[in-house]
């Protein structure tokens, strides 16, 4: 197997398990499109469930940033520069939403109960842990930004390869769009949801569809590929 082959199930293994556990993390603890009025009922409700997709939402997180190394090191050969900067993107935007976790996390502090926080009334409390899980879902929000720019670059070098299919940088660009879209879309336009639809089918198609390629087919050998 050729070290272009060894790189891109690499990249396809960890992208795959991050969409995998991306996915479980929201169906536990409503992460990433719950809102906050329902991730605080999980909280106060399904405390264990809530936890195990907490831990699993980090576990995700950790999994995305090692897919973007591994898609760096399968796509410096074509430009180091660009690789960088989609790598550089892809961490800020994992910075920004572990900040946002540590805000959830707090959320769950304030619903659990301890002694000291029998010294301000129920209500307050209720009202603090909704407002933590509220930063939370806006720092979610706030990462779309890095987490939608590092499309373009990764799009691009995909395109510019040789050895991925070229549709695939297509869709990793439209997938860029699509998410600048929705982040427009919910800080502009909150009540409109139904915009952003089109580009959650768009990004489903283009993620998905990138980290089976990477995992099943792999990446074509190139010329100076020693092995």
């Amino acid at each position: 197997m050729n070290s272009n082959m060894k790189k891109a199930r690499m990249a396809g293994l960890f992208y795959l398990l991050y969409i995998v556990t991306s996915v479980i993390a929201d169906l536990f603890a409503h992460l990433g499109f719950g809102d906050a009025e329902t991730i605080l009922n999980t909280i106060l409700t399904h405390e264990w469930s809530f936890r195990f997709g907490f831990i699993i939402g980090m576990l995700s997180i950790v999994l995305f940033l090692l897919a973007a190394w591994a898609l760096y090191v399968l796509l410096k050969p074509v430009n180091e520069d660009l690789a960088l900067l989609f790598l550089i993107l892809n961490l800020g935007g994992v910075a920004v939403q572990s900040f946002s976790m540590l805000n959830l996390f707090a959320g769950l502090l304030l619903s659990g109960g301890a002694d000291y926080l029998k010294a301000f009334p129920a209500d307050q409390l209720q009202a603090l842990a909704l407002l933590f899980v509220n930063i939370y879902k806006n720092g979610f929000l706030l990462a779309q930004i890095f987490y939608g720019a590092w499309l373009l670059p990764l799009g691009y070098l995909v395109y510019k390869s040789g050895f991925l299919p070229k549709i695939l940088g297509i869709l990793l660009i439209l997938d860029f769009i699509a998410v600048l879209f929705w982040f427009l879309q919910v800080f502009l336009f909150p009540g409109y949801d139904f915009l952003h639809y089109p580009g959650v089918a768009v990004s489903f198609i283009a993620e998905v569809g990138l980290a089976l390629w990477l995992l099943i087919m792999g990446a074509k050998e190139t010329q100076d590929d020693p092995n």
